[in-house]
Order: structure tokens, then C-alpha cells, then sequence
């Protein structure tokens, strides 16, 4: 069975989850970093220098993912936007046009099958986007870098372009990327665009046709149809050829009335279908052969009504920054190798979907200054006494005596290698490092709130505290492994994440 799954399809899932981030009963979305220890052929598989891909079931993307957690930062409205494919100006090259006819059997200059594969719209470098409605029959793009801002058509670089929309200066900054870049629709185009209006045509010349020009009514199921009220065509006949369309009065074939309500249409250019006056009113005929005109339906609503959706937008960009320590949620003595996204997590030892922007996920040892020697170092091994438990340090606050770690399920990261038993730290027990020998007893007596570098807290019970998201809760969507990533205080990272539907 011969089937596809539409344009419309991937832009209303694309709707969808954009409308998700700020509707009514929206959803709440966390960029998590994690995985502060390496790679290894041993545990996770692969290596720092070659990720391993995770895998699309529970262990990766609902469990492995939260034992190496490091922060956690909320999504908000303000960070996302659609995208499209990053097309830039460039004179001299070939752009593809608009055109609602593409196929297999008729692909665009460019050779693609499919209009959103195709290259029918720029980016200049003052970060203007135009639709390309007529490319000159597949030449080049020859002159200046077009500027105008016309609602309506323009001719520019032997080209004919439609203004869209202009990327602002904050959007450039924040979502503009190498291969991507934001689109959105500009409400002064928009209230222009004419639904159903014929705006683009494409031209065969022919022969011995008479020279002259010519109007001919654009038949087809637009209001007035086939008539001097509808669309209406201006047709140039010079060198016993129909000339290519335009915007040059007097030697392009153009438009001479664009009309609306066309879903098809066709121009008839047999005798008794072609006239000398744009009122219809004389019949004069063309003669010749091999020539035709065919109109080019716009899109729903007429160009420039939205950019989103007539541009290929099924794309989500997500743009998150880590600054710092983030409220000291994000600890700066370690690297990161993962990066996701989860929806819904809730607060450690709740229901209750999180809502705090920053997020600290690693547990928490406060060590009593009495017995405590040397420095922890990041990514050792630690043990505790009497309990067995094993565990890996993330970072190591000497002034403050806190001791940040994970347990990752692992032998020797966060399990027991002889037995594969999970032991949770717990009690007023010994903690040594392996390679470090440092050695401290958590606090028993500590059961309040600990104020760190940036002016946050830890609250602390009996020394120790928990991560600030309930491990394992809500749904992790998106899931990626990289190359570490070292962090410092004065460092931010600048994390993009574009999602196609």
C-alpha cells in the first residue's frame, strides 16, 4: 500500500510539543547533564573518546540515566522555538523555487522530491529570510543581497522573492546555528498574505507564436474564476516565444491580476482564450505551439501567512545555558558525558512535579571536622566501614566539608564488585577514599541547613542529603552521550538540542 506521512502530520506534532511547554496543563521539562565518570569498555561500553550510543529501553533512557545525574535546569517557554534547515545567501548560486507541484516525477532543480528537502528559501547575512518564488527557469541568483521588506513580490538577483520574516538580534544569539536557525512569522506579512492567490507561474515558451501581448483568465475554483474579476494573466509573446515570467513590464509574462480562492487553476492559451486587453474584452489569438502556463497554487491562507509552517518549521530548538555553578546546583569540579531531557520529574520523596529552575541530583555527605584527614579527589572510589557501601566522588568541598557522590550500578562505581549488592551510605560510619586516603565520619549532628558558596543551602539530616529530584520519575525523551566536558566557575555551556518530528 502506497502511503506518507505529511508535512501537516510532522508540523502538528511539532505544534504539539512546542504548545506543551506553555499551554494551560503543560508539561515541565528538564535539560539534565550527567555521567561524571569515563566511559569504559567494562561498565558502560564504549569510550570518552567514542561515546557509546545509549539504547531506546528502561535501562538507558529510565534508570542508568538517574544514577548518573549530576543537575538538572527547567526548560522555560522563552528557551525554544521552531527551526528550519540554515540556508544562507550567496550570490551566484542556485536556489530552488516554491512550487506546490514537486514529486518524484517532478523534482526540483536541486533534484529534490519533496518541497521542505528542497532549497526555496534564504537567510541574508542582516538575518532576512525570503521564499524564492521564481528561480528563472533553475539559473543562478545574480546580484546584490536583497534587503526589501515588501509585502508583496519583488524582483531582486533575477529572481522573484517573498519577504518573511526577520531573525531579531536576541533570536540570532539564541538559537541561530550552524546548520538551524529560528523561524517564526512576521504579523505585518501575515496580515497581508490573500488566500488563494496566484503569485508564481511556471513558463514554457514554445514557438511561432505572434508576437504581442496578451491576458488570459486563470480558470480554476478561485472566486470569479475564468473571468477579468479573477486572476488574470499578462502574457509576453517576443520572439515568436512566450517569455519566462517576471516582474519586467513589457518583456516578462506576469501577473496582471493575482485573484484568491485557488486551490487549482489553469490558463487555456487556445483561440478564443487569449485577449489583447486585461478586461477581457477582445479575443486575439497567440497561434503557435508547445507553450503553456502553469499557475502555482500558493499555500494555504497565500504566501507569507505563516512562516512556520510554509517554511518546513517541524523543527523544536531547545537552548539552555549553564552558568556557573548555577545557584550551586551544578557543581564546577567535575566533567559530564550525558545529556537529556525529562518531563514531569517530581521532588525527591514526592508527587509533586518539580518546578525549582535549578536542580542539584547528587547525594550529599556533611563530615564532621573531628577525624577528618586529607582531600578527596573527583572520580574516586569511595567506601564506607561497617556498611559496605561503594560510591564514586563528583567533588570534594574542603571549606565547607561536604563531600558530593554518586552511586552508579557498577562494581566499584556504586556496587559491591564481589557480591553486585546496591548498599546505600547510612549512619555515622567511616567514608575512605581509594585513591586519596582521605577519611571523614558524616556529621550526625549535622540536621540543618548548610549555606554554600553562592548564598544556597543544603539541608542535611544526621549528615547526609539526598538528591532534590525523585530518581527514576517522570519520562527521560531525549538521551544523548558525548565527549567530556570539562566545567570551571567562570565557564557556561551552551547547549542546543533540535528536535525533528
Amino acid at each position: 500500500m502506497a502511503a506518507i506521512i505529511t508535512e501537516k502530520f510532522r508540523q502538528h506534532n511539532a505544534d504539539q510539543f512546542f504548545e506543551s511547554f506553555s499551554e494551560a496543563s503543560k508539561s515541565t521539562y528538564y535539560l539534565f547533564v550527567g555521567k561524571a565518570t569515563a566511559f569504559t569498555s567494562g561498565t558502560t561500553g564504549g569510550s570518552d573518546s567514542s561515546p557509546p550510543t545509549p539504547s531506546d529501553g528502561p535501562t538507558d533512557t529510565e534508570f542508568y540515566a538517574w544514577d548518573s545525574m549530576l543537575a538538572a535546569k527547567n526548560i522555560a517557554t522563552s528557551d525554544i522555538t521552531y527551526a528550519i534547515p540554515r540556508r544562507n545567501w550567496s550570490n551566484g548560486t542556485v536556489y530552488d523555487m516554491y512550487d506546490d507541484n514537486i514529486s518524484s516525477s517532478n523534482t526540483t532543480t536541486s533534484g529534490a522530491t519533496n518541497l521542505y528537502d528542497s532549497t526555496f528559501f534564504f537567510r541574508t547575512s542582516d538575518n532576512r529570510v525570503y521564499k524564492v518564488l521564481d528561480n528563472n527557469g533553475g539559473t543562478a541568483y545574480s546580484g546584490s543581497e536583497p534587503t526589501s521588506e515588501s509585502t508583496s513580490p519583488f524582483a531582486s538577483g533575477g529572481y522573484i522573492l517573498k519577504y518573511m520574516y526577520k531573525i531579531t538580534a536576541s533570536e540570532q544569539t539564541k538559537f541561530l546555528t550552524t546548520d538551524f536557525m529560528p523561524v517564526s512569522t512576521d504579523s505585518t506579512v501575515s496580515a497581508a498574505a490573500t488566500d488563494g492567490k496566484i503569485e508564481s507561474l511556471v513558463v514554457t515558451g514554445g514557438s511561432g507564436y505572434t508576437n504581442g501581448t496578451y491576458f488570459a483568465a486563470v480558470q480554476g475554483d478561485g472566486a470569479n474564476a475564468g473571468t477579468s474579476s479573477g486572476a488574470v494573466i499578462r502574457i509576453t509573446v517576443a520572439s515568436n516565444t512566450i517569455q519566462s515570467f517576471g516582474l519586467t513590464a513589457g518583456t516578462d509574462t506576469t501577473i496582471n491580476s493575482g485573484g484568491s480562492g485557488y486551490t487549482f487553476g489553469t490558463v487555456n492559451l487556445g483561440s478564443g482564450f487569449t485577449f489583447s486587453d486585461a478586461s477581457l474584452s477582445s479575443a486575439s489569438a497567440m497561434g503557435g505551439s508547445g507553450g503553456s502556463i502553469r499557475v502555482v497554487i500558493s499555500p494555504k491562507e497565500g504566501h507569507g501567512d505563516d512562516a512556520v509552517e510554509e517554511l518546513g518549521g517541524h523543527y523544536v530548538m531547545m537552548n539552555t545555558l549553564f552558568i556557573g555553578a548555577e545557584r550551586d546546583d551544578l557543581l564546577t569540579g567535575n566533567d559530564f558525558r550525558n545529556i537529556a531531557i525529562a518531563v514531569d520529574p517530581t521532588t525527591f520523596g514526592t508527587a509533586t512535579v518539580a518546578t525549582d529552575s535549578t536542580i542539584r541530583q547528587t547525594y550529599a555527605l556533611k563530615l564532621a571536622s573531628s577525624g577528618l584527614s586529607g582531600t578527596f579527589t573527583a572520580d574516586e572510589k569511595i567506601t564506607q566501614a561497617s556498611t559496605g557501601a561503594v560510591g564514586k566522588v563528583v567533588e570534594w568541598d574542603s571549606s565547607l566539608s561536604i563531600l558530593y557522590y554518586q552511586q552508579e550500578r557498577y562494581g566499584d562505581f556504586g556496587t559491591v564488585s564481589s557480591s553486585g549488592a546496591y548498599i546505600a551510605f547510612s549512619g555515622a560510619n567511616a567514608v575512605t577514599g581509594a585513591d586519596s586516603s582521605a577519611t571523614g565520619t558524616p556529621d550526625a549532628d549535622a540536621d540543618s541547613a548548610v549555606t554554600l558558596a553562592n548564598g544556597q543551602s543544603i539541608t542535611f539530616t544526621n549528615g547526609y542529603a539526598n538528591p532534590e529530584l525523585e530518581p527514576d520519575s517522570g519520562n527521560i525523551i531525549y538521551n544523548e552521550n558525548r565527549s567530556p566536558i570539562s566545567r570551571a566557575t567562570d565557564q557556561t555551556e551552551d547547549i542546543k538540542i533540535i528536535v525533528e518530528f
